[in-house]
């Protein structure tokens, strides 16, 4: 089965894997889980960018996609795109069962859950975007500074998907904020640099290049963003940081494309 014919099937499944996420006796609820914003969301794997990292769809210079947001055509020949917005209205629709998921005591279905919320659109009568108050609302109680990077990343993509200024700032406040876990200053550090076109400042590059050791970098690949956006023995926060901020220095010796994959 091609890419693309599995991104359809997966589509059709997404909420069947929702209920079974939200079954707590279900012995596969972390792995249905872990699948269902896969097909939401747009070329990710090895994506690693300011311009490319949270976005919502995707975006191509190639010029052999227009009209179909980069994603190209299922092998029915309708625009793959389709699919990647059904799947979002498929998770939009069942945030009820999602949003408790913030809750779980596993720390791995929290993260998942944040994952998944976060490719949630925003209905016309929600134009504060309520999965982000959701988010907001958990990372009070959250303690594992892991999950609380994962809720600030899903609050990024939340936001660069339906933008609010005043979240923007307050991503910007936690990576300034010495007292947050290094795991959250990080997070938020990225998510910053993709909601903005600023340029970083020296106080953000000192931060990050101070914070980003090899052992956060490998125990942040937990997150799901930092995995998909890493690859060939880079983890995906050195790959965020050595694009984001470090762009003169080369990919590592043998990178392929991870995408190559799964096309």
């Amino acid at each position: 089965m091609c890419a693309n014919d599995m991104r359809a099937a997966a589509v059709l499944a997404v909420p069947f894997l929702i209920r079974i996420a939200a079954d707590t006796g279900h012995p596969h609820r972390a792995d249905a889980l872990a699948e269902v914003s896969c097909p939401a969301r747009a070329r990710y794997f090895g994506v690693a960018s300011r311009d490319q990292l949270l976005l919502p769809r995707a975006e191509t210079n190639d010029g052999l996609h227009d009209g179909y947001d980069g994603y190209g055509v299922e092998v029915s020949g309708y625009p793959a795109g389709w699919s990647v917005a059904a799947a979002r209205a498929a998770i939009t629709a069942d945030t009820a069962f999602l949003k408790p998921l913030l809750d779980d005591p596993a720390p791995a279905i929290r993260i998942r859950a944040a994952y998944a919320l976060a490719t949630a659109t925003a209905p016309a009568a929600d134009p504060e975007h309520g999965v982000r108050a959701a988010f907001r609302t958990r990372l009070a109680a959250e303690q594992d500074p892991i999950v609380r990077a994962a809720l600030v990343l899903a609050t990024a993509e939340a936001t660069r998907a339906h933008p609010r200024p005043p979240t923007t700032e307050w991503i910007g406040e936690r990576w300034r904020d010495p007292t947050q876990a290094p795991e959250v200053r990080l997070a938020a550090a990225i998510g910053w640099l993709c909601l903005t076109e600023e340029p970083a400042s020296d106080d953000l590059r000192a931060a990050v290049d101070d914070l980003a050791t090899d052992e956060r970098a490998h125990a942040m690949d937990t997150l799901p963003w930092m995995a998909a956006a890493g690859g060939s023995g880079e983890t995906g926060l050195r790959r965020c940081v050595r694009t984001m901020l470090h762009p003169e220095q080369p990919e590592p010796v043998g990178y392929d494309d991870p995408w190559a994959l799964h096309r």
